[in-house]
């Protein structure tokens, strides 16, 4: 019987894929040591996904293929929600805007004021899923995290202004694909590092998408990939 009562939260997280044909780099930061979660590990930007997250307006959605993916295996239609915190993580730790120019609706949710407040509306369009896992039993926090990658090319302004960054992640900096195994990692970002390895080069959203499915009894690598054909019964 499990005694591991950690709530799994949704969550999303953002790898920014800058110079991908000729020198891939990825941008990357580092957790406090007095962090609950993965202290002093060097990550990417993201985190749970938040109430508001479900009702903010995007600009332009995500690409069908990701979010029918996003929809396998999961309680609900999560897609909008989790896109949007996406956008909103990547803001919140690093300063960088994934947005479209537009106007909000006259009630803007409290932690999106200052995204509004740039002309932005969230923009999803750029946002690929590539992969998903949930945090084993044991940890003191555990999320179902969706890892999206992004060319830099999306970002709406300066790549190297992080000045509007929170403090939740230090040292924000792009790091070469080639040496982003050397930091101090957590396991998993090792694993989604050399997917998008295998990815850099490859712009179209992937069809198969990696699960690694920690639940309380069992640890699975599982793929996304849609509803097969059935084989044809012999007649």
């Amino acid at each position: 019987m499990n005694d591991d009562k950690t709530a799994i939260r949704d969550a999303a997280t953002v790898i920014v894929l800058r110079d991908r044909l000729s020198a891939p780099q990825v941008l990357m930061g580092q957790r406090g040591r007095a962090a609950a979660f993965m202290p002093s590990k060097f990550v990417f930007p993201g985190g749970a996904v938040d109430a508001d997250d479900a009702r903010v307006p995007l600009g332009r959605p995500l690409p069908g293929l990701c979010a029918e993916r996003l929809r396998e295996d999961a309680q609900g239609d999560l897609s909008h929600a989790l896109a949007a915190a996406a956008v909103r993580e990547l803001w919140e730790e690093t300063g960088l805007v994934l947005g479209t120019p537009g106007d909000w609706p006259a009630e803007v949710p409290a932690d999106w004021t200052r995204f509004a407040a740039r002309g932005y509306l969230p923009d999803a369009h750029g946002l690929q899923f590539v992969f998903r896992a949930i945090t084993p039993p044991g940890r003191p926090r555990r999320f179902d995290a969706r890892f999206f990658l992004v060319d830099a090319g999306a970002v709406a302004g300066d790549l190297d202004d992080f000045s509007d960054a929170c403090e939740e992640l230090s040292h924000l900096q792009w790091v070469p694909l080639a040496r982003a195994r050397a930091l101090d990692l957590p396991f998993i970002t090792e694993v989604v590092l050399a997917e998008v390895a295998a990815r850099a080069h490859d712009p179209a959203p992937p069809a198969s998408v990696p699960f690694f499915k920690n639940d309380d009894e069992e640890s699975l690598f599982l793929r996304l990939k849609g509803r097969q054909p059935r084989p044809d019964r012999a007649e």
